[in-house]
């Protein structure tokens, strides 16, 4: 019974169970997912320095020849205005004179500050050199306040009398000497 009881423990120990050693299953392949290669780093751009602006050209205080010429045509139809005997009151003929082109005068001259207008004035030949100055005076002056009123600065015109020194007529007869009671209006600027 000894041997069977050995062949039974062998038999037994060959019937036991095997423990088998536990094995892991093999890790699952790694995917490997291909990135696109990044495209090659793009040389850094330079920053060009950035052209200057053209900057607009600074505008003139003088007005160029096109529009001194037009000037000219505007002083040449803007006729003499003319004053009673003695007077230096603008009359309504010479209010109408001043204003007929005053107004386009005006919008030109206000884009040229630096532009002036001399306004002179005259008067016949009787009364004195002196008197006469300061009618010729008083005769511009009184143009430049209304031409100033129609919204022409004042800085842009100048004011000279020339009294009786420069007469439009010579002959001593009354239409003559209403032809020498006048103020004129002339491109460029004397001191007031």
């Amino acid at each position: 019974m000894v041997l069977a009881a050995v062949a039974a423990a062998a038999v037994g120990a060959g019937c036991a169970k095997k423990k088998v050693a536990a094995v892991t299953p093999p890790a699952p392949p790694q995917q490997v997912v291909e990135r696109p290669a990044a495209p090659p780093a793009a040389p850094p751009k330079q920053v060009a320095a950035a052209p200057e602006q053209a900057r607009p050209a600074q505008r003139s205080n003088m007005p160029d020849a096109a529009t001194r010429k037009r000037i000219d045509e505007l002083l040449a139809r803007i006729e003499d205005a003319y004053f009673d005997y003695d007077k230096a009151t603008l009359r309504s003929d010479a209010i109408e004179a001043l204003r007929k082109d005053s107004t386009e005068l005006r919008d030109i001259l206000k884009d040229y500050p630096d532009y002036k207008l001399t306004i002179e004035g005259h008067c016949d030949e009787r009364g004195s050199a002196e008197y006469n100055m300061a009618l010729g005076q008083a005769r511009a002056e009184a143009a430049k306040s209304y031409l100033v009123q129609v919204g022409i600065p004042s800085q842009q015109m100048g004011v000279i009398s020339y009294g009786k020194q420069k007469p439009a007529c010579q002959d001593e007869t009354e239409a003559c000497w209403q032809k020498n009671r006048r103020i004129h209006i002339v491109a460029g600027a004397t001191s007031e």
